[in-house]
């Protein structure tokens, strides 16, 4: 539908972004088929269309004349090749009159299943004609100098904005060269250039430079200066024309963008009080100062307090303490230096009082006066020094960040004899405002860091312990103090029945908001393996609590700003049961576990990986696997795998291999592998659980089937107290023979088929019943005339604790008790 006056196509050299820019532009895209997609303000203002009157319509009643159909189809097909189109276009207004455009077309490019086109018009407008006058007023009054040399490089000719510049009168300089009149301003380097334009004939453009004038004698200007040849009719060379703009304004923001910009990557680079002042201290000598002294209040050295000797009530009235953190000097050792780092200080330059740090404005003595009887009276060792070392300027300007006073930083120069300028304050003054920023930062972020890691490890487990079924160590290490404390976590659980859970996670996130929630998942953890869970449900139990979470949502402003938005988490959550020596897993978003048999074999089991905590809609699946006596089962997070080159294979390969290391006790296994594979603090934390297992072989424990028959409970507490007198424990043969009778006879009453009692000699004694049924026992308190009711009650008061737990083929009540010393 597209075909122009001339029908030219750009260029191939044309870029993308040429045919493309289209911000000023009336835009519209259209499909393949000439159908207008969608319609833009511009487009409506240019052509007078809403987007209702075109969008779904055939573009072609917008042309004047109605396009060349073989014409449309070569632009298709070269838009279709990635080369776009462009060309001289009339389009037809809504009210009829025809409009010229410079008209551009896309590279084709898909919206869903349709192919479209980004089409861009912009109207031409009427070249303008300039007379004689206009042009000689224009080069006489312009703001950029202009002038010309002959080829001998004297002046010919010039306007008055190069006479203002240079402070030379036009009649002094016809005739002359620049050499001769403005030796200052870097006179012979310009000619130099002016030579090599008429040598090469390739003009010089915005060469720039610092130099003097008699305009302005007692500053130095900054310009920007073209060169370009002049040539006759003939092609002969009669001459150069050079062009001048004063660009110190822009000069000196340049520098102090420059400057500001470099401090930004070398102030502030960690999170330590103590070397940001430092370094705001060597970045500024020498290439500002001769001598800078960074001295910071004694509140924000510390973790404690906020900071400030201040109060909101009004003028400080207490001397400040503060302690020297930064100290740099263009001579070595310092030599002008009254304090040393760490020592503490009052300096305030004289005659200015505490509220110089109140206020916060940077004080400027272009020129110090060393026998000032103020200084000599208030600060005789440091007027001394400005005197042996010719400290001769000066800028002094408080440190301030968030409302928080911080301390004061000082600017003074002695080698450079140039003085401090006006300029130079905003300079200074930004350096400090950058250098305070990050300066509060440490201070904040090293007392965060410290609540976080106290309240982090407060959170984790101080005693871990496997009973008999496994040794346990851990291992944990919290992030650096860029990274800042972690939500890393890991627990052992004893669970009925002689099993141990184990669960190492980690919270996305640091900080005390990442170290509160991790709390919270490891208390829910344990309540939901108290439940007797199994690994994916409990992982799916975890998942809707991260979910709930997540959607909390601050009430007011100002919880936001202090609230870290909870994101999810990672946790991979291990039954091992040391009767049967097999191990249920399941795992959400975290790595595998490994395990090193007993004779040095090392695996990583394939478990499904799950999403991580927080997600939502997902099933967990567990993974059941069997280890041998003396296996070692090792958890961990990511950040021990990672490593410096961030590759979790390498880094699981290389802890495997640090594991499978014989004759190592556990702890000492546990902390060297820890520390070879993170020799250096990292900026994620560390955690790794290792548990070596152990089975409990037949002599611990006894199992018998029981028939559906009352008669047979007789049997099992005869049975039962034989077994626990065997095992040495007869003090415990009369509530294990109640016990036994209750949940037994209870089973039989009420359970299904098959029914199996099963003792269990651990760090406690344990009753099993098991039977078919799904339903869940009661604990009844019954009436004084109810036949029944009191048996859960029963084993409730006699033994430590009971419960119940759900296996694929039915349930398992459970009794615990205490075993006595001799057992």
């Amino acid at each position: 539908m597209i075909s122009g006056r001339n029908g030219s196509e750009a260029p191939p050299t044309a870029g993308p972004r040429d045919l493309l820019d289209a911000s000023n532009d009336a835009v519209a895209v259209i499909s393949a088929r000439g159908t207008v997609v969608a319609w833009t303000s511009g487009a409506e203002a240019l052509l007078g269309y809403g987007a209702p009157e075109v969008v779904g319509r055939s573009g072609a009643r917008l042309l004047a004349p109605a396009g060349d159909p073989r014409r449309l189809a070569g632009i298709v097909e070269r838009c279709r090749a990635g080369m776009g189109w462009s060309g001289l276009i009339p389009l037809r207004h809504r009210d009829g009159h025809r409009i010229e455009t410079d008209l551009r077309v896309s590279a084709a490019f898909r919206v869903g299943a349709q192919e479209c086109f980004l089409v861009s018009a912009r109207e031409q407008v009427p070249q303008w004609t300039m007379g004689q006058s206009v042009l000689d007023g224009f080069l006489t009054r312009s703001p950029v100098g202009m002038a010309v040399m002959d080829p001998q490089l004297r002046y010919l000719w010039l306007n008055d904005t190069l006479e203002r510049f240079g402070g030379v009168p036009r009649e002094q300089r016809l005739g002359k060269r620049l050499s001769e009149l403005l030796p200052g301003l870097q006179a012979e380097t310009l000619e130099g250039l002016m030579r090599k334009v008429m040598v090469t004939g390739i003009p010089v453009i915005d060469y720039e430079y610092e130099g003097w004038s008699w305009a302005d004698p007692r500053r130095q200007h900054a310009y920007s200066s073209s060169f370009f040849p002049l040539v006759d009719a003939a092609g002969s060379l009669t001459g150069v024309c050079y062009m001048v703009l004063d660009i110190t304004e822009r000069w000196h923001a340049r520098r102090l963008l420059s400057m500001v910009n470099e401090a930004g990557s070398s102030v502030g680079r960690t999170l330590d009080v103590m070397r940001t002042a430092q370094e705001l201290a060597d970045f500024a000598v020498p290439r500002f100062a001769d001598f800078v002294v960074v001295d910071l209040l004694e509140p924000v050295l510390s973790t404690e307090g906020h900071g400030t000797w201040l109060s909101d009530a009004g003028p400080a009235t207490a001397r400040p303490v503060m302690r020297r953190a930064g100290l740099s000097s263009a001579r070595d050792g310092c030599p002008e230096a009254v304090a040393q780092i760490g020592d503490r200080v009052d300096f305030i330059p004289p005659p200015h009082d505490l509220n110089l740090l109140v206020e916060g404005d940077p004080i400027f003595t272009p020129v110090l006066d060393a026998s000032d009887p103020l200084w000599v009276s208030e600060e005789p060792v440091r007027a001394a020094r400005m005197r042996e070392y010719g400290l001769h300027s000066m800028i002094a300007v408080p440190m301030r960040a968030r409302n928080t006073v911080l301390g004061l930083a000082t600017f003074m120069r002695s080698l450079n004899p140039v003085s401090f300028h006006p300029d130079d304050v905003l300079l200074a003054r930004e350096l400090v405002a950058r250098a305070a920023l990050c300066v509060d930062n440490a201070r904040r972020y090293s007392r965060e860091h410290t609540a976080a890691v106290t309240l982090q490890r407060s959170l984790l487990p101080h005693v871990l312990t496997g009973g008999t079924a496994m040794e346990v160590a851990s291992s944990y290490l919290p992030a650096n103090a860029t990274g800042g404390a972690g939500g890393d976590w890991f627990d052992v659980i004893p669970l009925s029945g002689a099993r141990v859970g184990l669960v190492v996670g980690d919270v996305v996130g640091h900080g005390i908001p990442a170290a509160a929630t991790m709390g919270r998942l490891r208390t829910a953890v344990q309540t939901l393996a108290d439940m007797e869970m199994p690994p994916d449900e409990l992982l799916a139990h975890l998942d809707d609590l991260v979910l709930r979470l997540s959607e909390e949502e601050p009430d007011d402003e100002a919880a936001h700003q202090t609230v870290t938005t909870f994101l999810g988490a990672t946790c991979l959550y291990a039954v091992y049961d040391p009767v049967t020596r097999r191990c249920a897993m399941a795992r959400a978003g975290h790595p595998p576990p490994v395990v090193v048999s007993p004779d040095g074999q090392v695996s990583f089991p394939e478990l499904p990986a799950g999403p991580p905590l927080g997600l939502g809609g997902v099933p967990f699946e567990a993974t059941e696997i069997e280890l041998a006596e003396g296996s070692l089962l090792g958890l961990y997070t990511d950040g021990l795998v990672e490593g410096i080159d961030r590759d979790m294979g390498v880094g699981m390969a290389r802890l495997g291999q640090l594991l499978s290391r014989p004759a190592l006790d556990l702890d000492t296994l546990c902390r060297t592998a820890t520390q070879q594979l993170v020799p250096t603090p990292q900026l994620d934390d560390i955690a790794l659980l290792l548990a070596r297992t152990h089975g409990l072989g037949a002599a611990r424990v006894a199992s018998w089937e029981v028939p559906l028959d009352p008669a047979a409970v007789g049997d099992l507490r005869a049975r039962a107290t034989r077994q626990v007198t065997q095992w040495g424990c007869p003090e415990l043969a009369m509530t294990t023979e109640l016990i036994v009778s209750e949940l037994v006879t209870n089973a039989i009453r009420y359970g299904s088929p098959p029914v199996r009692v099963r003792l269990i000699r651990d760090s406690r004694l344990t009753c099993e019943v098991a039977d078919a049924s799904s339903t869940a026992p009661r604990l009844r308190h019954a009436r004084s005339m109810d036949e029944g009711g009191r048996g859960l009650f029963l084993v409730a008061q006699t033994a430590h604790r009971w419960g119940a737990r759900y296996v694929a083929d039915g349930k398992i009540i459970w009794a615990e008790q205490e075993l006595p010393p001799p057992c």
